[in-house]
């Protein structure tokens, strides 16, 4: 990679493989090697480039909104398994096809690929129908105690290793005696929820994805638990008082959401909720200490660790234990 490369970008004109120059949506710098993904998956992107070309496939320009390959994502687990999901900018399955098929060909390790088209402006895939083209359509990982099976529109930690550290450190905050109601916003698959059922009477689950939701009603009945409950909405429109009564106030409560926080019509419903102890994992400590900021109407914040989830990049991800004020 050149400085040139790293600074500037390549051509749209070329065929490159890789990830977005940073701060340019329309760029992509070519990558052979990543030093942060763990194998077989330099091998399977260096592969698919080289079959993608072999085949004469055009790679997708979104400035000109033209090409078939536009998009791809590997994820691989402790278990083995590795999942492919490919987005298409056309519907041309003649191509689309023999490309997989010589994909599977050259690379066995592969357990399932998934694909959708996406012939939109933008990249964002989760709106989009997903199909199984290859394997059974998710992947499994294991968390310690928990199992879980990973859709291809399911978030899940990259970082697994540092990812049982984060959740430890949760249930280290949650400080949970086995009688508590937990509620735990923008659940995903239910990741946490169902890492902490077991030391806890209830678990209650809350995620704007649908399919992530049916991934973590899937994963519950995987492991055996009994005691958590998931509802599919956005937290803004699900957590109510009506929501709160039907379930019972909780006891402690989690909150683990994406980039931008949690939106001020959910902070307020937290002041109103009152949990006496609340975990707010972010991976943006900005608007974390936004909305911790805002809860300090009522809570203190008694600790504050930070989790390394993504090496050798100036993210973090944060984990915070706010407590009710007498």
């Amino acid at each position: 990679m050149t400085r040139y490369e790293i600074t500037e970008g390549v051509s749209n004109e070329e065929d490159v493989f890789g990830f977005h120059r940073a701060g340019a949506w329309d760029k992509v710098i070519d990558i052979q090697k990543c030093w942060l993904q763990p194998d077989p998956s330099n091998q399977i992107r260096n592969s698919v480039k080289a079959i993608a070309i072999e085949q004469g496939l055009p790679f997708f320009d979104i400035r000109a909104n033209k090409g078939l390959l536009r998009q791809m994502i590997i994820r691989t687990t402790s278990l083995g398994e590795t999942l492919l999901v490919f987005g298409f900018y056309e519907d041309d399955q003649s191509r689309i096809t023999a490309f997989l098929d010589a994909v599977l060909e050259q690379n066995p390790e592969i357990t399932t690929i998934c694909y959708c088209i996406n012939p939109k402006v933008n990249d964002y895939m989760m709106d989009l129908e997903m199909r199984t083209y290859f394997g059974k359509g998710y992947i499994e990982e294991a968390l310690k105690h928990v199992r879980f099976r990973i859709g291809p529109k399911s978030f899940f930690q990259t970082n697994t290793e540092q990812a049982i550290n984060l959740y430890d450190t949760v249930v280290e905050f949650a400080n949970l005696k086995g009688t508590e109601n937990v509620y735990d916003l923008y659940t995903g698959l239910g990741s946490i929820a169902l890492y902490v059922a077991q030391n806890c009477r209830q678990v209650v689950g809350i995620e704007e994805i649908e399919a992530a939701i049916a991934d973590a009603d899937r994963n519950a009945i995987l492991n055996g638990i009994d005691n958590a409950i998931f509802y599919a909405g956005d937290v803004k429109d699900i957590l109510t008082p009506e929501f709160a009564q039907r379930h019972g106030k909780p006891d402690v409560l989690i909150t683990d959401p994406p980039r931008a926080g949690m939106h001020p019509k959910v902070v307020k419903m937290l002041l109103e909720l009152a949990a006496p102890r609340l975990v707010y994992v972010s991976c943006n400590p900005a608007t974390q200490a936004r909305d911790l900021q805002t809860l300090s109407e009522k809570y203190e914040v008694k600790k504050l660790r930070p989790v390394d989830m993504f090496p050798h990049t100036h993210h973090i991800e944060s984990v915070a234990l706010l407590e009710i004020r007498n």
